[in-house]
């Protein structure tokens, strides 16, 4: 393995990074759109075009350099960068379109080939010449991404010959217009495609835009150069600031040597007025080679870096290699997909899509960097540093030009993003490393803790069952598993406390396991293990040290068993929760009975003795009808209250007092009986439910337990509300 990893990384900073950004970036729209940009803008319009293009691919270069810095990055470029950071299913959403356009981008360039290529040769057939052209530039690419580096060190000397044919044009007078008559601010007249009927500044910028972008022509190498940390930074830092200079004064010297006139109606002006026009040709046609080469490289590694991480299908045959770590199956499947888009033959429809999946990916790697500083983690230690600035320029400048580009374009790439977003988070996808989603959660509770911890303690309306269940019998918590769930779920959470006397490795893994069952089945649940040889101490310690914490239990559940000693280990449990202010369910199940079918609960409520009035305060009969209505919602079940008292005349003001609370606690499906008669005799004539609901108070004895399951041949489940919940907030 480690031979092979030193095969794959054996680029440097000059031939891995800096010449494939230089190249892309000085391609096809500097030669054959810069003077009709000149000619619409005028030189100082040109110059602001050209400085806020540059602008907005600095500040995500900036913020590239910031995170490649930070982290031990792999295959992939940007969504290295960005799966490392949110998560394979933000990186995935991101990288298969981003993926799609560069394939697109190919078929474009070759495209772009054959129209230089024709230029020169009008006869030669325009279908053979892009396949030829295809064919050439698959082989150089499935050989090794080594054949197409060099490759492109040939056609950079193309292009710096092609550049030095327009130095020298200057050197001979072709800037024959004085500075002062050289064309400041243009007019806008349009193109010959519109029959020159106008145009303006953001159209002309959205023409030029596209050159400015390729700073990911580098990164995508990430997985093949020695030093990434060191290389992309430099590289493309290096790149973006030669091409600057390259096209600012390129901009000044078509300004120079052309009228208005020339240059919005003649593309093919920087050829016209160069040295030595066919040089220029030459430098068109390898920027768009170069372009295509780097773009099906750079592509191949993306798919590559995806099948790596099982984002798609057939994942193990697209991270297949070659004895030379070249990514042959990816670049196969990537020649596939760019043969059947040539096949089109007519991309203008889908070319926008190209760009705004690049300006997307800038926006995400500048909010990743926004994510990091942010979240002030102690990890955040990149080496090359930024200002907080720089990735909100970033993020604002990359979204700004996507609407400006193409505002309906732009709405269908991010719907497209949502759309992979939300079919990847479905795959339950195992990411091969820790991103930074755990502490934007942990920050995001911090925040919040920090922002209510002032509150009045009393939280009714966000109240949800946070259930402190003891477990020293790990077969009775399974046993219960199933009603556990049904009381937490979906939004509560159920913490697993182990009692021990001695470290037990086997009860430690049982109750790993546990908490992961419920966590599959949807409900948030850790654990921990106190080693006590007292059970209500271990208990009693474990809420007394979470008192202070934000996320804290509000309920402790307590599995009655046979074996249980009522007064020794559950009665001090019940006392010490009530002087805490926790909730306290206390169940015992029937021991055939179980819990029926799940269609019918009872709620008892205790005889109110004149005083029937319904107010904020219920008495100790919230958690009670809280807990009926999560289970009835989980069973599907339905709620039947029910109230014995001992004087007929309150028969009514007990019916109103049941129908008003269904009514202000909002309970569907619930039903009230009021009988009178002693409630001993009552509870075993009512008809069977299969869960019965009583409260308690701390006087509250063991034998009540035996004697409500006898009669009621259910289970049972008793309640001590806390004080801090409301059926009716």
């Amino acid at each position: 393995m480690q031979a092979q990893e030193s095969i794959l990384k054996k680029f440097g900073t000059f031939g891995g990074v800096f010449t494939p950004t230089l190249l892309t970036i000085l391609g096809v729209i500097m030669y054959l759109r810069m003077g009709w940009v000149v000619g619409n803008a005028g030189l100082l319009g040109a110059w602001l075009i050209i400085i806020i293009s540059f602008l907005i691919t600095l500040c995500t270069a900036l913020s590239m350099s910031a995170i490649t810095t930070n982290i031990r990055i792999g295959a992939g470029g940007a969504y290295a960068i960005i799966s490392q950071a949110l998560g394979l299913e933000v990186g995935g959403s991101l990288g298969i379109p981003r993926y799609i356009s560069q394939g697109l981008a190919v078929t474009m360039y070759i495209f772009g080939f054959r129209e230089g290529w024709l230029g020169i040769f009008p006869g030669h057939d325009p279908f053979l010449v892009d396949i030829i052209t295809f064919a050439i530039l698959i082989t150089i690419a499935y050989i090794s991404a080594d054949l197409a580096i060099k490759t492109q060190f040939f056609i950079m000397v193309v292009i710096i010959l092609s550049l030095i044919s327009i130095v020298l044009a200057a050197y001979h007078g072709s800037m024959y217009l004085p500075t002062e008559d050289a064309l400041r601010w243009g007019t806008f007249k349009g193109s010959p495609e519109n029959n020159f009927s106008g145009s303006s500044f953001w159209i002309v910028f959205a023409v030029f835009f596209p050159a400015a972008t390729g700073i990911m022509a580098g990164a995508n190498m990430s997985g093949e150069l020695k030093n990434p940390k060191k290389s992309i930074p430099q590289g493309t830092l290096w790149a973006i600031g030669v091409s600057f200079v390259i096209y600012m004064l390129l901009a000044y010297w078509l300004a120079r040597s052309a009228s208005e006139e020339e240059l919005i109606s003649n593309y093919n002006i920087i050829i016209d007025k160069s040295y030595f026009g066919p040089l220029v040709i030459a430098g068109i046609l390898g920027a768009t080679f170069s372009s295509a080469l780097a773009s099906i490289v750079g592509s191949s590694r993306i798919l590559f870096a995806m099948g790596e991480h099982k984002v798609l299908p057939y994942s193990k045959f697209l991270s297949g290699q070659s004895a030379n770590g070249q990514p042959r199956n990816a670049m196969l499947v990537t020649g596939i997909m760019i043969f059947a888009t040539m096949l089109l033959r007519e991309l203008n429809a889908v070319a926008p899509l190209v760009t705004l999946f690049f300006l997307i990916t800038y926006a995400m790697i500048n909010i990743v960097v926004i994510i990091e500083q942010r979240l002030g983690l102690i990890s955040y230690r990149p080496i090359f540093k930024v200002n907080k600035w720089i990735p909100w320029i970033g993020l604002f400048s990359s979204v700004l030009a996507m609407f400006i580009i193409n505002p309906t374009i732009s709405l269908v790439s991010i719907v497209i993003v949502f759309v992979v977003y939300w079919f990847l988070s479905r795959q339950n996808l195992e990411t091969p490393f820790e991103d930074v989603r755990s502490g934007l959660f942990v920050s995001f509770a911090e925040w919040a803790a920090k922002h209510t911890w002032g509150m009045k303690s009393m939280q009714q309306r966000a109240w949800k069952p946070n259930l402190m269940v003891p477990v020293r019998d790990i077969n009775g918590a399974k046993g219960n598993f199933q009603f556990l769930r049904n009381i937490a779920a979906p939004k509560g959470s159920i913490n697993l406390l182990g009692i021990a006397s001695t470290e037990n490795n086997a009860f430690v893994n049982e109750l790993t396991s546990l908490s992961e069952s419920f966590r599959l089945k949807g409900v948030f649940s850790s654990w921990t293990v106190i080693h006590t040889d007292d059970f209500a101490k271990g208990v009693n310690y474990g809420n007394q040290a979470l008192r202070g914490a934000f996320f804290r239990p509000n309920i402790v559940f307590l599995n009655l068993q046979q074996h249980d000693d009522y007064e020794t280990e559950i009665r001090p449990v019940i006392k010490e929760c009530i002087r805490l202010e926790i909730g306290v369910l206390l169940f015992s199940a029937h021991p055939t009975a179980l819990l029926g079918q799940r269609n019918l609960i009872n709620v008892w409520v205790s005889d109110r003795r004149g005083n029937w009035e319904l107010g904020w305060d219920i008495g100790s009969l919230d958690l009670s009808t809280l807990i009926a209505y999560k289970l009835k919602k989980n069973w599907d079940a339905r709620i039947r209250i029910i109230t014995v008292i001992s004087n007929a005349e309150e028969e009514e003001n007990a019916n109103n007092f049941l129908k008003s609370l269904i009514s202000l606690a909002r309970l569907p499906e619930t039903f009230i009986e009021v009988y009178v008669g002693n409630f001993r005799e009552i509870v075993q004539a009512v008809p069977r439910a299969d869960l019965n609901i009583f409260g308690m108070d701390e006087n509250f004895k063991v034998e009540f337990v035996k004697e409500m399951i006898d009669k009621t041949n259910s289970s049972c489940l008793f309640v001590k509300d806390s004080g801090h919940e409301s059926i009716l907030a």
